[in-house]
């Protein structure tokens, strides 16, 4: 079995001389054992929220004779998704996962932790809040990861756990999007790797993410894994031609509406953070019943599903796009409004994370702003999605390859004008803190992850 721990002597190891040594291919080897691995638990975990949201939003209210599903269906569900999520922080360790009102962060994960974790998560997702599943599955894939090479070498060396860790979560995240790319680029941008290090991390990692992306797309006349409930395709845009300058212009504003829209957004994700830190289950339901308040008020005003404002976004995403003719600016507006507000009680009170609904929120205000003159959707969506991502993660690369790869289809022309939205909403994000408060992720009262025993 491998074992890159440090040397006991006082020199610091090379990486270089690491890379070349047959250790670490016996390493990668093990990375591509923990990709298949991961990638399996991913898969159950993302098939089990899927399943939970048909049986809880179709299936139950239909067998009782609903049909349709009432508007005020999700009021006592999501209120009553707020005891096990509360109990998971409360009595489980790991506290259910790290708050996602602070972001997407990563943290080490610890086997015991999984089951909490897993619990708040498939509470938080399946039964309707406005979390992403990024967080939980990046936590759930580290910690199979850790436990599978602790199985595997009882006395492994922390750096060997470390690097499997890391391996573990490149492939859980590679199952949502698609892309072992996409996913390293979010692992080492969001746990600042880098250094002469990095490729110890960064290798293991892609091979893990590589191999356990055969097991969605499969292999020769193997056909793989169905992802279609929960993947995230590329969406269809109309193909953009050269950027203009109304279209940068236009591509400034949003920028800085995306800091303006989500500052006020996060400080209440916090707030309700710190409530629910020391009144759990009364805060919490309480959250959930508010985010089914707002999904019935959508409902009313609009006419419109309220599935758009419950979930994570991510499966609303491609036909909301499709779409965007049968949405006026004023449904959109009201959409923006009722999920972004869902959106920010969840991040502060359930368990999950961030990064899909600021894509659902940035898209819906991409296709409101695309009825402006001047501004095409196929440049203002890819631009609404990362200045949203940015604007809340604070993530610029990941944000420019997360727009950029969804909406491909644009073509090249668009990713320019996502780059330069990017940077705007990244300083214009920087700068709202520094004036009008302090940094956001100093602002909970609860730890990310603390283990309980």
């Amino acid at each position: 079995m491998v074992d890159v721990a440090a040397p006991t002597s006082a020199a610091p190891p090379d990486p270089a001389a690491i890379l070349r040594s047959r250790d670490f291919v016996r390493l990668l080897v093990l990375a591509a054992v923990i990709g298949v691995v991961v990638s399996l638990v991913g898969w159950a975990f993302l098939e089990g929220v899927h399943w939970i949201q048909v049986w809880v939003y179709t299936d139950l209210p239909s067998g009782l004779g609903f049909d349709p599903v009432p508007s005020w269906w999700a009021m006592p569900i999501c209120l009553l998704a707020g005891l096990p999520v509360a109990f998971a922080i409360a009595r489980l360790p790991g506290n259910g996962g790290h708050v996602p009102a602070n972001g997407l962060e990563l943290g080490a994960t610890k086997p015991n932790m999984v089951p909490g974790i897993a619990l708040a998560a498939l509470a938080s997702l399946g039964l309707g809040l406005v979390v992403g599943p990024e967080a939980p599955l990046v936590a759930i894939g580290m910690g199979v990861a850790v436990y599978t090479v602790q199985r595997a070498k009882h006395d492994a060396a922390p750096t060997l756990v470390l690097v499997i860790g890391s391996a573990g979560a490149f492939a859980a995240i590679s199952t949502l999007f698609g892309s072992p790319i996409v996913a390293a680029i979010l692992i080492i941008e969001v746990s600042g790797l880098g250094g002469a290090t990095l490729p110890l991390i960064l290798i293991p990692g892609l091979i893990a993410a590589g191999i356990g992306s055969l097991v969605f797309i499969g292999m020769a006349d193997w056909s793989g894994l169905s992802t279609a409930a929960y993947s995230m395709p590329p969406i269809q845009l109309p193909p953009l031609g050269n950027p203009t300058l109304g279209e940068f212009a236009w591509t400034i504003a949003l920028g800085i509406a995306a800091a303006l829209v989500t500052y006020p957004l996060r400080r209440i994700g916090l707030r309700v953070a710190r409530a629910a830190a020391d009144r759990l289950y009364l805060v919490i339901p309480a959250a959930g019943f508010v985010v089914g308040v707002l999904a019935w008020f959508f409902v009313q005003v609009t006419d419109k599903s309220a599935n758009l404002v419950l979930f994570s976004g991510q499966e609303s995403l491609g036909p909301l796009v499709s779409n965007a003719g049968g949405y006026t600016v004023a449904t959109l507006l009201m959409l923006m409004l009722c999920k972004g507000v869902a959106w920010s009680v969840s991040l502060g009170s359930f368990r999950g994370g961030p990064t899909f609904p600021a894509m659902f929120i940035g898209a819906a205000g991409g296709i409101a702003a695309s009825h402006l003159p001047g501004l095409p959707i196929s440049a203002a969506v890819p631009v609404g999605m990362g200045v949203m991502i940015v604007a809340y993660l604070r993530i610029p690369l990941s944000a420019v390859v997360i727009a950029s790869v969804l909406c491909t289809s644009a073509g090249a022309g668009a990713s320019p004008l996502v780059i330069v939205g990017v940077v705007v909403a990244y300083l214009a994000t920087l700068g709202l803190e520094g004036r009008l408060g302090k940094d956001a992720k100093t602002g909970t009262a609860e730890p990310a992850a603390v283990e309980k025993t």
